[in-house]
């Protein structure tokens, strides 16, 4: 019933071995191109060219420029971001947050002076991805 773990407050997620929050973080000059997958929160101030697959809270610093499509629970942006982005629950765009892509989140919040150019879809339940053409355009073209 009791635990003594110190649980992190956002998704609480607590490193067994220290009791402290886990958090995954990209520093400002450093740049990582591949796919990337966490259980835990992830914070990004350098750059990352790939996909991101986030079971907590992702944060994009002012610094931090992300090119591939992010999925996590939570997304906090304040840097650019150029590719899709879909959240579990809740979206924040800050005033400096770029983003050119499509967004699918529960909830968002968009700061005045915030760029975003690309589809918004929202709701309880997250829509599947598209296909590329729609059946009635493959059965134009097949004639």
């Amino acid at each position: 019933m009791f635990n003594n773990k110190k649980m992190n407050k956002s998704n609480g997620v607590a490193d067994p071995m220290s009791g402290q929050p886990s958090i995954n973080m990209i520093s400002e000059g450093t740049h990582i191109k591949g796919n990337i997958s966490t259980q835990n929160d992830f914070r990004i101030s350098g750059s990352v060219e790939g996909e991101l697959d986030v079971k907590g809270k992702c944060i994009i610093t002012q610094s931090g420029r992300v090119k591939g499509e992010i999925n996590a629970q939570d997304a906090d942006v304040s840097g650019v971001i150029d590719g899709t982005l879909i959240t579990a629950n809740k979206m924040i765009l800050r005033q400096n947050a770029h983003v050119t892509g499509d967004i699918t989140t529960k909830v968002l919040l968009i700061e005045e002076g915030a760029k975003f150019d690309g589809a918004c879809h929202m709701g309880k339940k997250l829509p599947e991805k598209p296909d590329i053409v729609a059946d009635d355009t493959k059965q134009k073209i097949a004639k």
